[in-house]
Formats: C-alpha cells, structure tokens, sequence
C-alpha cells in the first residue's frame, strides 16, 4: 500500500508528464529522485477520462521499470498514443480525470476447464490476463463495474484478446492480478 503522499506524488508526475506531451517533449523521470516506495519495479495502467468518458488507456503487465517511470511513460501514451483516441488537447487537459491502477504480480490460476476458472475468479477484485498462442488480452478489476457477470467477463475477455467468446482450450493460460488505485 502506498502512503497517500506518494499517490498523490503519482498522481502529479502523470499530470507533468502529459502537459510536456503536450508541448511536443517527454519528461525525463529519474527514479533516484524519488523516494524508495516509488523506485520499485512495478507495472501500472493509466486511465484517462474527460468529462466522465474515457479518453485513453495504456498500461504494462510485467514490472520492468521504476513505478515513477512506469506512471510517466504510460500517462504519456495514454494521452497521445491509445490508437483509439486522437492526442489529447490542452482544451481537454483542463477537464482531465487521471486513474493510475498499480498493480500486484500475476498469480497463475490452476484449471481443467472453463467452469473450474470461473468458480475461482474474485468479482471486483481480480484483473485478469488470458493467453493462447499469441493471443493476450487483460481486463482491469474495475471492468466488472461494467460487466459484473464471472461469465460475461471472461467472454469479453477473450474477445478482447482476439479469441471467439465460446473459444476453449486446454492449452489457454489465465492469471489474475489486482491493483492498487489512485484516486
């Protein structure tokens, strides 16, 4: 858990970050200027809304990078390289929501069939991350808000990752995660 002061630390270098983005540069981030529970290796999503509508969502699954660099690098994308969205204005800045979802290592889920994941997943709490060959899609805990069905999420799901809704395999992998929001 981290301390509110660091939350909102976040909160602001994700804010910089998209306002150099909006002036044709990248902010630099060193990780050494920030305090520990801020340099560790984390992976992270940021979700941008204006005026209560989604406006751009970029996020990483593995930790490779300082939680500081992680937040920049993806709030940055996720103004200006989400390939659903044009860049983002300065007119929308000004009615910019920023959500950072920081998230906990992956758990592989143990399964013999579809049913058996199903009675395992956790509504409102587990992200998931579902794998075939080189299909991948996840789905941030707060997508149950939208699909709260254990069912329904998981065929979403798949979709998402480029597999039919019905699609099933023994050969399909499935991890779950959770996060850490902010705000």
């Amino acid at each position: 858990m981290l301390a509110p002061l660091h939350k909102q630390q976040l909160l602001q270098l994700a804010g910089e970050s998209i306002k150099k983005g909006l002036c044709g540069e990248t902010l630099s981030v060193r990780a050494t200027s920030y305090p520990e529970p801020l340099r560790v290796l984390r992976a992270t999503f940021v979700t941008l809304h204006v005026d209560a509508s989604l406006r751009g969502c970029i996020g990483t699954l593995e930790a490779r990078k300082a939680l500081v660099q992680d937040v920049a690098s993806n709030a940055f994308s996720a103004a200006f390289r989400d390939p659903r969205f044009s860049a983002l204005t300065w007119t929308e800045y000004e009615r910019l929501d920023i959500h950072i979802s920081v998230l906990s290592l992956p758990e592989p889920l143990q399964f013999s069939s579809e049913d058996e994941l199903l009675a395992q997943l956790r509504p409102r709490v587990d992200g998931l991350i579902i794998e075939e060959g080189y299909n991948r899609g996840t789905f941030l805990p707060s997508v149950w808000e939208q699909l709260p069905d254990p069912r329904e999420f998981l065929r979403q799901l798949k979709r998402k990752a480029g597999l039919s809704p019905d699609y099933w395999s023994s050969r399909i992998r499935v991890q779950r995660y959770t996060t850490e929001s902010i705000p």
